[in-house]
């Protein structure tokens, strides 16, 4: 999870406009509710080896 959610973020850090938000939006749309519900725990147990963005597009959803 972490592995995957990381290479998303390294793609929209190199895009231009706001990498957690569009993130976010990526995560809402390909991923499923288990696999989002997953990453939110995690994040809220420390969210270690996560990308900044990563982190800030979990807080998001």
């Amino acid at each position: 999870m972490v592995l995957m959610v990381n290479q998303i973020a390294g793609f929209f850090d190199t895009q231009p406009g706001g990498a957690p938000e569009k993130i976010a939006a990526h995560l809402r749309d390909f991923w499923e509710p288990r696999m989002r519900e997953q990453l939110i725990v995690f994040v809220g147990s420390g969210g270690q080896g996560l990308k900044p963005s990563a982190e800030a597009a979990a807080r998001l959803l």
